[in-house]
């Protein structure tokens, strides 16, 4: 098992909510790697929207369609799932943009020819423009 800033930026704080499935030894293990853990708000239902909303999309994109076999497993699907919502899959929030282009916008013109990428064994499918 990695350490929590095994991505190689540290991890500051930890926001959840106050659900009786968080004991006090789980909020250690943050504490124990300097981590700061903040409970959202008592009856503020909303407070912990964004974190529920990334939790939903996450399984019905991903991991509802999918068989986890392990930690690892589950690891390697996370962490290439991630890469598609930050990079490819279009948000509405932000005009359908992506959070986090991977290069440099283009300002040629629209090419004709598409190519699919497949992610996650074909689970979700990329679409790039290639020249023609």
């Amino acid at each position: 098992m990695g350490t929590l800033d095994d991505r190689g930026r540290s991890i500051k704080f930890l926001i959840r909510d106050r659900d009786t499935k968080f004991t006090a030894s789980f909020d250690e293990v943050f504490r124990s790697e300097g981590i700061r853990v903040i409970n959202t708000p008592v009856r503020s239902p909303r407070a912990n929207a964004y974190a529920e909303r990334w939790v939903r999309t996450v399984r019905t994109e991903c991991l509802d369609r999918m068989l986890i076999l392990g930690r690892g497993q589950l690891e390697r699907v996370l962490h290439e799932y991630v890469g598609h919502y930050n990079r490819e899959r279009p948000h509405r929030g932000i005009d359908l943009d992506v959070p986090a282009p991977a290069g440099p916008l283009e300002t040629r013109p629209p090419a004709v020819n598409v190519v699919r990428n497949d992610v996650l064994g074909g689970l979700i499918h990329e679409y790039h423009p290639v020249a023609a």
